[in-house]
């Protein structure tokens, strides 16, 4: 599985980019939540079981997505480097 990275700019396998904001903990279950943001729009905030921002993408489901994960950490460098 991957690790996460909180300020980290990760793409959706549909295309779309989030920020990941933080990690949340539900105050009854204890499950863990991404919080994270998305970079086009209105910037709206989203929230996904921890687990599942971090599986892999059902390539029986979307065959032709080429990604391994479902969101993927991107490697962005700055254009003064």
């Amino acid at each position: 599985m991957n690790e996460l990275k909180i300020k980290g700019i990760y793409k959706h396998f549909k295309g779309d980019y989030y920020m990941v904001e933080d990690v949340c903990t539900h105050s009854e279950t204890k499950e863990k939540y991404v919080l994270y943001r998305g970079l086009y729009g209105n910037n709206e905030l989203y929230i996904r079981p921890y687990d599942m921002f971090l599986s892999e993408v059902d390539h029986e489901k979307y065959p032709e997505v080429e990604q391994k994960h479902r969101f993927e950490l991107q490697n962005i460098k700055s254009k003064n480097i």
